[in-house]
């Protein structure tokens, strides 16, 4: 496995016009890991992950992905880095079928492999039954899914992966952890972030707490039980 880490995060400062909301973060996601990003609400978890593809309206630091300095690229040229964003809104086209919000996102990298349809239907089945029904016209968890799927189109590795279980019956949440471990044993790295911390707890290698824009706590997964002291003074959980 590669030493140099899929992405690496240092000191990194970020604002949303006059406020201030990362103060000098820092973190490390390893090739394979499967990284959770755990916090309250507006701890700045998700700006973590818009600021990793430019999302954000001023950001200081260092960002690398595979090694490669991004903090000065606009998000199209991140996503050449190999970089699958999957943001809690999920983005997806509601005039278009289920298979052409698939097939819409072009191939932007060639660090991962790009999955073809027939491979996204055998591990999405449900994305196949309603391939021909427009995107409004999906569920909620099967718009969760399609939204993943589309950025497996691109051969992007790292995946960045916002809320994918909130609001989604048990059954789909089921089935997107399955999704997880199956991506991680075919090498991809995934950073999530969760508030549904039993869905996240079995499948992370590395945990990172944010508080108020800093990392307050990391571990791995091995430390969790050790850790629900903190945890619970941290989050509530």
């Amino acid at each position: 496995m590669s030493q140099v880490p899929a992405l690496e995060i240092r000191d990194l400062h970020t604002w949303y016009g006059e406020s201030h909301i990362l103060h000098g973060l820092n973190l490390q996601v390893n090739p394979g890991e499967v990284v959770t990003l755990l916090g309250r609400n507006g701890a700045g978890r998700t700006t973590t992950m818009r600021a990793i593809m430019g999302l954000v309206g001023k950001r200081q630091g260092s960002i690398r992905v595979h090694g490669e300095e991004t903090i000065g690229l606009p998000t199209h040229q991140i996503a050449h880095h190999g970089v699958g964003y999957c943001p809690e809104e999920r983005g997806i086209f509601a005039s278009l079928s289920c298979e052409e919000n698939l097939l819409l996102p072009p191939v932007v990298s060639s660090r991962g492999k790009q999955m073809s349809l027939d491979e996204i239907y055998a591990m999405f089945p449900n994305l196949k039954e309603r391939k021909d029904s427009p995107g409004m016209r999906l569920s909620g968890g099967e718009q969760q899914m399609l939204a993943v799927a589309r950025i497996l189109r691109t051969g992007a590795n790292l995946l960045l992966l916002d809320e994918i279980s909130e609001g989604l019956a048990p059954v789909i949440v089921q089935a997107l952890a399955r999704m997880i471990t199956t991506l991680k044993a075919q090498g991809f790295t995934i950073v999530m972030v969760e508030q549904n911390f039993h869905f996240a707890a079995p499948l992370a290698d590395r945990f990172y707490v944010i508080e108020h824009g800093q990392v307050a706590l990391q571990f791995s997964a091995n430390e969790l039980q050790n850790q629900m002291p903190a945890l619970n003074e941290l989050l509530g959980v």
